[in-house]
């Protein structure tokens, strides 16, 4: 089963292979999504400081009733957090608001501030600032693991060339219609564990015939399709749901979609558009 199943990152460290992403799920709901999520078997929680819900997840992992280390935690330097003093602070900061002594993994949101998202500007210098604050985290104790998120090649490039401690996880957007493969083979050529969030492409792929018709073959639904493929690939899927039902559904990815089929996936027509998610910075939209 998928739940009882971990990856390794290059620190020795072992990640549960499957995820509950806890984007634009509200603070006050976020205790009950992680209580829900546990007793469903999940045992890896994604969180962020842009998410807003750090506290409720914190809230959710004293009342889920396991161990604090039968879990893992991930929350994310804000985007916006440029220089190492701003890291420092923002590392504790998320410490303290998710009330633990640690966190299994701290990854740094974006290489550029949202409002700055896919411009020419890659913010090297605050990225090194940044990445220098969560080695020393790390270092500490304060943090298990450390990685980045939404990194191109040039970026991830940046960090490997000037780091003492490398990246364990880049986590990107992949998922049927729009998987950068060029980007996965490398960061996995750099040991460098590769998540992918919106695996579902934030409910757009339902829309989608030729992935319904996949779907339909294995007699499974069309999340557990478009997860199986990330997992296909060797990635970490990060499915966000705080429905119950949905959550177990998740789970349910024991088969294995055939060569031809994953060809098929791989070369589906690229989403163009993301419905009302289409405004947000990863999928294309600029913030006003």
């Amino acid at each position: 089963m998928i739940l009882n199943e971990n990856y390794q990152l290059s620190n020795g460290i072992e990640i549960p292979k499957l995820g509950l992403g806890t984007w634009f799920i509200d603070d006050k709901d976020a205790a009950q999504a992680v209580v829900d999520a546990v007793k469903a078997g999940y045992r890896h929680i994604d969180t962020a400081q842009a998410y807003g819900n750090e506290s409720g997840i914190g809230q959710g992992i004293k009342n889920c009733g396991l161990n604090r280390e039968d879990l893992f935690i991930t929350t994310k330097l804000a985007a916006e957090v440029k220089s190492y003093e701003e890291a420092v602070s923002s590392i504790n900061q998320s410490l303290e608001t998710l009330d633990l002594d640690y966190i299994d993994m701290m990854i740094i949101h974006s290489p550029q501030p949202w409002a700055d998202f896919d411009e020419e500007e890659r913010f090297f210098e605050g990225n090194r600032e940044a990445w220098q604050a969560l080695e020393e985290a790390y270092q500490a104790g304060k943090l298990r693991a450390i990685g980045v998120s939404n990194f191109q090649k040039e970026d991830l490039d940046n960090i490997l060339s000037n780091c003492t401690v490398k990246p364990m996880v880049n986590q990107i957007l992949a998922h049927i219609s729009n998987t950068p493969f060029d980007l996965i083979a490398y960061t996995q050529d750099q040991g460098i564990l590769v998540e992918a969030y919106s695996p579902i492409a934030h409910g757009e792929l339902f829309k989608n015939e030729k992935v319904a018709a996949i779907a339909e073959k294995y007699d499974v639904s069309i999340p557990q399709l478009s997860i199986r493929y990330t997992l296909q690939l060797g990635l970490l899927p990060l499915p966000k749901t705080a429905n119950p039902e949905h959550m177990k559904n998740n789970a349910g990815v024991d088969f294995t979609i055939s060569d031809e089929d994953m060809e098929a996936l791989k070369n589906v027509e690229r989403i163009k558009d993301y419905g009302e998610a289409s405004g947000m910075p990863v999928f294309g939209g600029k913030l006003k």
